[in-house]
């Protein structure tokens, strides 16, 4: 047997830490600054102090009535193994991560590329249009849903994760930050996903409420959303550099679902309401914002460019509840014309929309972008 393996089965149900204290209660967070190593099972409420420095070495779960507290300023770097490494907070359990604008919480790995560690998931108890009500991360299986949509999965301030999106076989890769069920109670503000192999924020189902999302560079979609979640998301920001100089490629800035199984007859729908968005491409001739399967949304403010077709509507239930004004766009301006797979809702349709333009001329370096947007202070941004 791998001996880290057999290690890490010996410590489940517990935190270790190198720097730990001798009655080991897992309240504590280390020695002000001693490296400390995070892994095994969290079953009781935890405290990272500010500024410490720790190693994520494999699985830590969050478990149902435990909290995670992580201050501001502390880096946990996922190690460079053939081990699967993420962090997983379960249905009942907290995560209280605030870092601040200039003093942000990182959530990295010693190998610094795309795909290098499974990230963050977070479960909670809101709902999912999934047959049953009730699903499985595709990370860790943990259930996630029901009927609670205040439900509380903590806070995130300031909070970056970088390198994330490990491969777990041909379907499936873990993103940077992914919501499960997730409620309106779960305070998300001020985050970034930074080369992740897969998408930079997914959600499944819930009703949570985010803020001020950066995705830089990650290689399927800067956002994604699907099994109907139906909360708020102001100031996003997504960026994808072309392939010649990122070294792959990248795949939509949006990528919008409402239940790949059953688009049009899962409830309740996706329908969240989206405000202020500068989502640039890398010039592939592939999807800015994909609406399909189903989904029906509200965006208020955008600019898409730098793909070939930077809005594309599909499936008769998304295109049918554009077309019928249940779903809006307004107020956007994309570099080519609008694409519709059906037909119902086309470019003169989103052209005659409010405050809706075409111009083939936008265009953002990175650093553009980020001028461009000002939510964006302190230099939590990762460029």
């Amino acid at each position: 047997m791998n001996k880290k393996l057999f290690s890490m089965m010996l410590m489940a149900g517990m935190v270790c830490f190198s720097a730990c204290s001798d009655d080991n209660d897992n309240n504590g967070g280390g020695d002000g600054g001693g490296d400390t190593t995070l892994t095994g099972e969290i079953s009781q409420d935890m405290t990272i102090n500010a500024g410490e420095q720790w190693t994520l070495d494999g699985v830590c779960r969050v478990k149902s009535g435990a909290t995670l507290t992580i201050g501001a300023g502390v880096t946990i770097t996922a190690k460079d193994d053939d081990i699967l490494d993420y962090i997983l907070v379960e249905q009942g359990a907290k995560i209280i991560a605030e870092g601040t604008a200039s003093n942000p919480i990182i959530m990295t790995t010693e190998h610094q590329a795309a795909g290098a560690w499974g990230g963050l998931h977070i479960c909670g108890r809101a709902h999912t249009n999934v047959s049953g009500g009730t699903g499985n991360s595709e990370i860790g299986g943990a259930t996630y849903g029901g009927n609670d949509d205040n439900d509380n999965s903590g806070s995130l301030k300031y909070v970056r994760i970088e390198y994330g999106g490990y491969p777990i076989d041909t379907e499936t890769e873990a993103n940077g930050i992914t919501f499960y069920g997730v409620g309106s109670g779960t305070v998300v503000e001020n985050c970034q996903a930074y080369m992740c192999s897969d998408d930079g924020f997914e959600w499944f189902g819930g009703s949570v409420n985010v803020r001020n999302l950066i995705s830089v560079n990650c290689s399927d979609d800067s956002f994604d959303w699907t099994e109907g979640w139906n909360g708020t998301a102001t100031n996003l920001l997504a960026y994808q550099e072309a392939e010649n100089t990122l070294g792959y490629n990248c795949d939509c800035l949006i990528e919008a679902d409402n239940n790949g199984s059953d688009p049009e007859g899962a409830t309740p729908v996706s329908f969240p309401t989206l405000q202020n968005l500068l989502l640039v491409g890398n010039g592939s001739d592939t999807q800015g914002i994909r609406l399909r399967a189903g989904t029906k949304v509200h965006i208020d403010g955008a600019i898409v460019c730098g793909k070939g077709m930077p809005l594309t509507v599909e499936t008769t239930q998304t295109e049918t509840s554009l077309k019928d004004g249940e779903s809006t766009l307004q107020n956007m301006t994309i570099s080519a014309d609008l694409v519709s797979e059906q037909g119902i809702y086309t470019n003169a349709d989103f052209i005659a929309g409010t405050g809706n333009s075409v111009n083939a001329n936008l265009s953002y370096t990175l650093a553009e972008a980020i001028d461009a947007c000002d939510w964006i202070t302190g230099n939590w941004v990762k460029q």
